[in-house]
C-alpha cells in the first residue's frame, strides 16, 4: 500500500525529527516490548487468526527483531495502522518500527525523513476483476469503474496508466482493504487494483477465489520493506542486519530446525559469525552474540517465511519470483556477515 506524501507532510516530518535523536534500543529494552506497526488485516502479509494471534509475511519481521532484542518473539504489541496513519504513528513515536507491506519512494526517504532498512519484498501494482466481465487485461479496462484507495499513490499510478494509454476510468474512493474487499464483491467496481501481491491476498479469502482473476500488467515498482524515523542509525542497523540475517541464513542453508545445531560450529565462517560462534558481531548493534540465531529461530529463515505465509503452498499462492535468492534468479541478497 502507498500512502500520499503530499498530505501531512510538514507535520509527520516534524514529529519524525523530534525522535530522531531517541535511542529506540534502550526504549525499547526498557519497556520490555516492541511496537510494530502492521497492517489492519491483509491475509499473508498480517493478520489476527481465529485466537487473536497476528500471523503473516510482515509479522515475522516483528517477531524476528524481538527475539533479537528482548531475546523473545512474543514481546511484540502489534499496532493495526492505515494506510493513511501508518507513517504518522511512526514518527510520533507510537510505534518502532513499520512492517506493513509499504513502497519504498524518493519522498518518503528523503522528504518524510524514514530511513528503509530493506526490500523484503518485490512487488508492483495490477487490476483484479471478476472473471465473467470477459476481460484478458488491464487495456482493456476503459471507461470501467475502479476501486481505489485514498490517498495513496496507487492513485497516482493508475492516472497515469489510463493517460498513457488513452483510456478513461471512473474512481471508485475507498479506505481500507476490506472496504474494497466489500466494494469489489458487492459490483461497485469492474476492477480493484493494488499491490498484486496484495490482490492475491485478497482474492485467496473470497467464497469463490476461482471466479475472479489478476490481470497480467504490472505498471509499477512497489519495493516493499520495513522502515523507522531518521537518525537512530543504530536502531536501523538492527532492524536491516535482522532482516539480512534471515536472507543469508536462507542461502546458507540455516533454519528454524537446525540453527541451534549449527550455532555450535560449522565449517562455514559465515555461518559462525552470524550465529555467534566466532567473533561478537552482536556488540556492534548493542546485542549479544546470539541475536541472529534467536532472529533465525523465531519463524524461521526468509524462504521458510515467504513459504509459511505467502508461497505457492498456501491460498496467497504467490511464486518466489523477483522474491527467490540472488542464487535462484531473484533479488534477494544479504550483505557479508563480517
Amino acid at each position: 500500500m502507498k500512502t500520499s506524501v503530499f498530505l501531512g507532510t510538514l507535520s509527520v516530518a516534524a514529529l519524525a525529527a523530534g525522535f530522531a535523536s531517541s535511542a529506540t534500543l534502550d526504549d525499547v529494552k526498557a519497556r520490555g516490548e516492541l511496537n510494530c506497526g502492521v497492517n489492519t488485516g491483509l491475509a499473508g502479509f498480517a493478520a489476527p487468526d481465529a485466537n487473536g494471534n497476528w500471523q503473516g509475511f510482515d509479522v515475522a519481521i516483528c517477531k524476528a527483531v524481538a527475539a533479537a532484542v528482548l531475546g523473545d518473539s512474543s514481546k511484540v504489541k502489534y499496532v493495526p495502522t492505515t494506510s493513511e496513519t501508518r507513517f504518522t504513528a511512526l514518527a510520533s513515536g507510537e510505534i518502532d518500527v513499520l512492517s506493513r507491506n509499504t513502497t519504498w519512494t524518493f519522498s518518503r526517504d528523503a522528504d518524510l525523513k524514514f530511513t528503509f532498512v530493506g526490500v523484503n519484498y518485490y512487488d508492483g501494482q495490477g487490476f483484479m476483476v471478476r472473471k465473467d466481465l470477459g476481460v484478458t487485461s488491464a487495456k482493456e479496462l476503459d471507461g470501467a469503474t475502479v476501486c481505489i484507495q485514498t490517498g495513496t499513490t496507487t492513485e497516482l499510478n493508475l492516472a497515469d496508466f489510463f493517460k498513457v494509454n488513452n483510456m478513461s476510468y471512473q474512481p471508485v474512493a475507498i479506505q481500507t482493504n476490506a472496504e474494497g474487499e466489500q466494494q469489489f464483491l458487492a459490483g461497485a467496481c469492474d476492477a480493484y487494483t493494488t499491490d498484486a501481491s496484495g490482490l492475491a491476498s485478497t482474492r485467496a479469502i473470497f467464497p469463490n477465489p476461482d471466479d475472479y482473476i489478476i490481470l497480467p500488467e504490472i505498471i509499477s515498482k512497489e519495493p516493499l520493506g520495513p522502515l523507522v524515523r531518521q537518525g537512530d542509525d543504530q536502531w536501523a542497523d538492527i532492524i536491516r542486519w535482522t532482516y539480512n540475517a534471515l536472507v543469508a541464513a536462507e542461502e546458507y542453508g540455516v533454519t528454524s530446525a537446525n540453527v541451534e545445531e549449527l550455532s555450535k560450529g560449522t565449517d562455514n565462517p559465515e555461518i559462525n559469525r552470524m550465529l555467534g560462534g566466532e567473533g561478537d558481531l552482536g556488540a556492534m548493534l548493542g546485542l549479544d552474540k546470539e541475536w541472529a540465531k534467536r532472529a533465525i529461530a523465531a519463524s524461521g529463515n526468509y524462504g521458510e517465511i515467504f513459504a509459511a505465509t505467502l508461497g505457492e503452498g498456501t491460498p496467497i499462492g504467490l511464486a518466489r519470483g523477483l522474491n527467490a535468492l540472488w542464487t535462484q534468479g531473484g533479488l534477494q541478497y544479504s550483505p557479508p556477515f563480517r
